[in-house]
C-alpha cells in the first residue's frame, strides 16, 4: 500500500540522484514532492565574509534581478523532478528558501506538508571528515520525527 506523500531532498549531487533512484525502486507514494532548499546570495556573501574575518561592504541585491541562487535551485529542482518521474514517481517541484540551515528547511517543509517519509542521500563521510563537515541527512534524521530513508553513496569501483 503506497504512502500518501513523500518528500525527496534534492540538491543535484550524485548522492541525491541515487536517493531518487532508490525512492522510485523501493517506495511507492501517491505523491512525491522533490524539494531543493536554497540560500539567497546576500546571506551566502554575508556568511562567507564573516568566516574570512574581513569586513565586506554591505551588498544590497537588485530587486529587479532574480537571485542567482534561486535560479540555480529552480534548475536543480527541475532536474530532480524529471529524475523522480523517470523513477516512476508522481513528482512535483518545490523550492524552499533557507532562513537558517538546509536541514531545517527540509524538516520545516516536511512538517508543513505533513509528509509520511523523507528521502535523502548521504555523503558517506567517515572519521575526521564526518566531524569537520556535518551531514544534512544526519541532521534531518536527528531533528525530524518522521521516517527517513537515507541512501548512502555507491561503492567506488575497484582500481
Amino acid at each position: 500500500m503506497p504512502c500518501d506523500l513523500m518528500l525527496i531532498a534534492y540538491d543535484g549531487s550524485e548522492n541525491a540522484k541515487r536517493a531518487v533512484e532508490y525512492a522510485g525502486r523501493f517506495l511507492s507514494a501517491n505523491r512525491a514532492v522533490v524539494l531543493t532548499a536554497w540560500e539567497p546570495m546576500v546571506r551566502q556573501a554575508a556568511r562567507l565574509s564573516g568566516l574570512s574575518g574581513v569586513m565586506q561592504p554591505e551588498w544590497v541585491p537588485d530587486e529587479e534581478i532574480e537571485d542567482i541562487a534561486y535560479v540555480d535551485a529552480k534548475n536543480v529542482n527541475i532536474e530532480g523532478v524529471r529524475l523522480a518521474k523517470l523513477a516512476g514517481l508522481n513528482a512535483e517541484a518545490r523550492t524552499a528558501e533557507c532562513s537558517s540551515t538546509i536541514w531545517n528547511a527540509i524538516v520545516d517543509c516536511a512538517d508543513e506538508l505533513d509528509v509520511d517519509i523523507i528521502v535523502a542521500g548521504t555523503r558517506g563521510a567517515t572519521g575526521i571528515r564526518a566531524l569537520l563537515h556535518s551531514s544534512v541527512a544526519d541532521a534531518v534524521l536527528k531533528h525530524c520525527h518522521r521516517p527517513v530513508l537515507m541512501v548512502p553513496p555507491g561503492r567506488e569501483p575497484p582500481r
